[in-house]
């Protein structure tokens, strides 16, 4: 794997005992302990993830807030510095670039978070749109970033640092928090349906705060976290992920995420009139919960039936570690998709039964 991308804590995975694999380009770890396990750390007390494999860009200017309304589905003029915001960036039939994080820095400056497989065709997208009196510029590799997450992370985290971290709202955050003395920008945000945070950062200080971290919160049971856990907690919540739920066929609307599509802002963006139409008239196909009724776990792209008509297919699936179930996410024809429908997946040649469930499958209980 010697020719994958590796994060700035490459060296850190073995000393924990990370098991890593090919993810989008990047030798990650898949695990630490085990995904079970490191799955309930989460829900139940904390757990510490190396996300330095996303993307960051920076969009500074004076026009930089007319841009971003231009390429972005969500209205950014909502935005006040010190928020963040989660958008798309979609073609023009509706059809999904990517999702991302949008956070204002300043008036004329903004930091977006996008996916690690998708950096190279995201930046250039947003260059070949860029209109004049903005720059944009990849500092991808100059950023690492962890995300703390789960019930104990805001206490585990407070104790490096000054910065009250208790008057940081959902989607708000703060710059240069001094974190075990490293600055960096803590916002309260995540990807796991849990309270949490994510620390961006200069590169060359990702193994000292990754250490700290872990170190600070052992007592409290925080533990390393590879990308199987991060997928069945994202899962759980019905947190989409690009390439799966999101894609270039599939649009914002379709996969359920219409409240970051603001078809009625008053700057016309890319995507607006065939997102505005799947609004108003309903998407042909919709993203729904399933969960089995016989045994069999449903898996990405395995086919979906309403008796002898293939209806759809699973977007992601497995056995969800909190409910113990057998449960999908499966983008179907809208008219199937109603709670309650009976339908059929095919698993290794066999048609199985499941049925429409609500979601997310998970939700925070309320403090």
């Amino acid at each position: 794997m010697s020719n994958l991308k590796r994060t700035p804590l490459f060296a850190s995975y073995a000393r924990y005992g990370g098991k890593t694999i090919d993810f989008g380009g990047w030798e990650l770890p898949v695990q630490f302990s085990g995904i079970g396990q490191e799955h309930e750390a989460v829900r139940t007390k904390a757990g510490l993830f190396d996300v330095s494999h996303m993307g960051e860009v920076d969009v500074k200017g004076e026009n930089a807030l007319a841009y971003l309304q231009r390429v972005t589905t969500n209205d950014v003029s909502k935005l006040a510095v010190g928020q963040a915001q989660y958008s798309v960036l979609c073609y023009p039939d509706g059809g999904t670039v990517d999702d991302l994080l949008v956070y204002k820095l300043a008036d004329d400056h903004y930091l977006l978070v996008i996916n690690a497989g998708n950096i190279e065709k995201d930046v250039a997208w947003l260059q070949e749109h860029r209109i004049d009196g903005v720059t944009i510029e990849n500092i991808s590799d100059r950023v690492a970033q962890l995300a703390i997450q789960g019930p104990l992370a805001e206490q585990i985290l407070q104790k490096l640092t000054e910065t009250d971290l208790s008057q940081i709202g959902v989607f708000r955050f703060e710059q240069n928090v001094l974190v075990d003395g490293v600055p960096a920008l803590v916002s309260r945000t995540g990807y796991t349906g849990e309270d949490g945070f994510e620390l961006y950062f200069e590169a060359d200080k990702a193994e000292q705060l990754w250490d700290r971290l872990l170190a600070a919160g052992a007592e409290d049971g925080l533990l390393p976290c590879g990308l199987g856990a991060r997928d069945t907690l994202r899962f759980e919540a019905r947190l989409p992920l690009y390439g799966q739920e999101l894609t270039r066929e599939i649009s914002p609307i379709e996969a359920g995420i219409g409240f970051a599509v603001k078809t009625d802002k008053e700057v016309p963006f890319i995507g607006q009139e065939a997102l505005k139409e799947q609004k108003e008239n309903g998407a042909t196909r919709k993203l729904v919960g399933i969960e089995m009724i016989d045994r069999g776990i449903p898996r990405t792209h395995y086919p979906v039936y309403a008796g002898e008509e293939k209806i759809g297919e699973v977007t992601t699936g497995t056995q969800s570690p909190t409910l113990k179930k057998n449960v999908g996410l499966a983008l179907i024809k809208s008219e199937h998709a109603a709670l309650g429908t009976q339908l059929e997946v095919e698993i290794r040649g066999k048609r199985l039964r499941a049925q429409v469930v609500a979601t997310p499958f998970y939700k925070r209980p309320k403090p």
